[in-house]
Parts: structure tokens; sequence; C-alpha cells
């Protein structure tokens, strides 16, 4: 009996090895794809058209964040340039807001705990009230607030600039008529991935949301190991 294993050894491996590839293989054929997260155009993708500004809302591709150059907490120049080939989150807000934005903001201190250790990802959050929340104001603000300013950047600029940006490139605020470059902030924050592209919307209010952002940020590192 010994000597009759012994003479089919190699074939007991041969089969056993080929029978673990072709398990494999189905698995990896039958096993569903991680559905990719959306894509976002300012004209088809199911966007609040209200929050699109009407110069691009007839851009069904290619939609990217527009460069720019703002002004953080440590009046430290903020440019496309220091998010280069990173993943982040985008949102607006100004300092004395007494509604949502405290909510909000709590929630990207969660954030950023959870990202503190990672380096492909950073936040980013813009003033919509730049002639209250000057550079002295944005950084009483985040040290109230623990920003640490290798992850986190608060903003300001000129409102023409933020507005532009919330309205034509992030698709996130809605206009305020009768007041030239005002804005009816509101509670979306944005992932945004490192081809400067919107991939996801989420109410920056709600636990929920704050852990599907979470689980959408490890989506798109999956997604960039992949490709």
């Amino acid at each position: 009996m010994q000597s009759f294993f012994l003479k089919y050894k190699m074939l007991w491996i041969v089969l056993t090895v080929l029978s673990v590839v072709i398990i494999y293989s189905i698995y990896s054929i039958l096993k569903p794809e991680e559905a990719r997260l959306p894509v976002y155009q300012p004209k088809g993708t199911g966007l609040n058209i209200e929050l699109v500004d009407s110069t691009v809302q007839h851009i069904k591709k290619n939609h990217t964040i527009a460069d720019f150059k703002l002004t953080n907490q440590n009046g430290k120049a903020i440019t496309q340039d220091d998010y280069q080939n990173k993943i982040y989150v985008a949102d607006f807000f100004f300092t004395t807001c007494q509604t949502i934005c405290p909510i909000m903001t709590d929630h990207m201190v969660q954030i950023q705990d959870k990202i503190k250790n990672n380096p492909d990802v950073l936040l980013l959050s813009h003033t919509v009230m730049p002639e209250v929340d000057s550079v002295a104001q944005l950084k009483k603000y985040a040290l109230e607030k623990g920003v640490d300013a290798l992850k986190w950047n608060l903003v300001t600029g000129s409102k023409k600039e933020i507005y532009d940006l919330a309205r034509k490139s992030y698709m996130a605020a809605k206009e305020n008529p009768g007041n030239p470059y005002g804005l009816i902030h509101t509670e979306n924050f944005l992932l945004i991935d490192k081809k400067k592209r919107v991939r996801g919307f989420y109410d920056g209010t709600l636990q929920e949301d704050i852990d599907r952002l979470l689980g959408d940020i490890e989506k798109l590192q999956r997604e960039d190991v992949k490709h």
C-alpha cells in the first residue's frame, strides 16, 4: 500500500494543486466585484440642481475641482498642489455658525482622528464668511477644535473664489438670491479622489453618513490599488 502511494505521490500533489487553482478561479469569477463609487458630474448624476451653478449645469463628463489659491489658519497659501495625489474630504462652514456647523466640525474632528495615520487622506474646510473669518479667527477656531494642520486646512479667501468653488466645482452650496457671491451653505461633506473628481456626498450632521464616508474612503483606496 505504501509503495502504491509513493508511486502516485507526484500525481496526488499535482491533482491537489490543480484542485486549489480551479476552486480559487471559480471563486474569483463568482465573487461579486465591489461597486465603484460614482463620479459626480454637474449634469446627469442625480444632483440637486439648486447646488449647481447654471454655468456648469450642461457638463456631463470630465468635471474636476478647479485650481484654487486660499489661505489657511496659519497664514499659509493653500493650493491644489497641497492636495496633489491625495484623497480629501471638503466642506463649507463659518466659525460663528451656531446651527449645523458645530456638529459638522465635531464630525470632521472624528474623521481627522480616523485618518491621522493615513498618508493618503486630508481634510479641507472653506469658510463662507471670509469677511469674518480672518486668519487669526480661523487659528483661534482651529486651536479650540483640535485641528491638526498637517491633516486639515481651514481656508479663507475672496468671496468670489469661495463662491465659485462651492457652486461650480464642489456643487455643494445654494445661491443666496440678491446677494452677490452670497451662499447658503449646506451640511454637505464631499469626497474628492486623487484625480480631483467628486466621488461622494454626505450629510455632515449625521453619524451614519460619517460612517459611510469613512467606508467610502477605504473603497477609494482599494480602487487606487486595483488601477
